[in-house]
């Protein structure tokens, strides 16, 4: 079984869901006591949530390589971002780790094609839904269209993901104004959602909503177990 290394903290709560992901999957697909071998390097989220803030990717950048050089030394065979939004560092760390890296973007893509969709709404912080890191890696590599929110409800998108997910809090007003947004895509012919933050399956869960969700945390730490049993190969 190879070693994962994870990039966590951002924010602790979806951290703890890659864990449990990850050690489950484990469990199932070998049996009996077996876990993971995974080491975590997890960062403090007050520190790169104040970065994101004024848009120091710079900085972002230099603190995502010092992670991934820590699992490196802990020798970790595999890295994984466990967020979404931080994966815009993610070609930082592999010109400067010798160590393939796992990206959500990528896994949620073969995801998603697997299902034979080609329309598809994405949720997120601003940076994830407007920024291109994910969208193109599912134009360009799975030909699948992204749908993003009008700008006021990418606002509200956003603020309850940093003013109450990461904090832990659920709040079933916010659940019932995403629920909204994804229903006025289907409109506009979505055929999925990606829950493209890994807080956000916090608050949407499959039976909320009438058309396949994509819950990259799961998505992402699977795909890690595939790697680390041996199964598939990362470039």
């Amino acid at each position: 079984m190879k070693k994962i290394g994870l990039i966590g903290g951002m924010s602790w709560e979806s951290t703890q869901m890659y864990y449990k992901i990850i050690n489950r999957k484990v469990r199932q697909i070998s049996g009996g006591f077996h876990s993971a071998k995974c080491t975590i390097e997890s960062v403090d989220f007050s520190e790169i949530h104040a970065l994101q803030a004024i848009n120091d990717w710079e900085a972002l950048e230099v603190k995502m390589v010092e992670a991934a050089t820590n699992l490196k030394n802990a020798k970790a065979d595999v890295l994984l971002i466990c967020a979404n939004t931080m994966h815009l560092c993610s070609d930082a760390i592999t010109k400067s780790i010798d160590l393939p890296l796992i990206h959500i973007a990528r896994a949620t893509g073969e995801k998603i094609k697997a299902e034979g969709l080609s329309k598809v709404l994405l949720l997120g912080t601003k940076f994830t839904m407007e920024r291109d890191f994910f969208s193109n890696i599912l134009a360009k590599e799975f030909n699948i269209e992204v749908l993003i929110p009008n700008e006021t409800d990418r606002e509200i998108i956003h603020n309850v993901i940093y003013d109450e997910l990461v904090q832990g809090k659920i709040n079933a007003g916010s659940r019932g104004q995403y629920i909204r947004i994804i229903y006025e895509a289907i409109k506009k012919g979505a055929e999925g959602v990606i829950l493209g933050c890994t807080e956000i399956p916090l608050l949407i869960e499959p039976e909320h909503v009438s058309i396949p969700t994509f819950n990259t945390t799961k998505i992402h730490a699977e795909k890690a177990v595939e790697f680390a049993l041996n199964t598939i190969a990362i470039n």
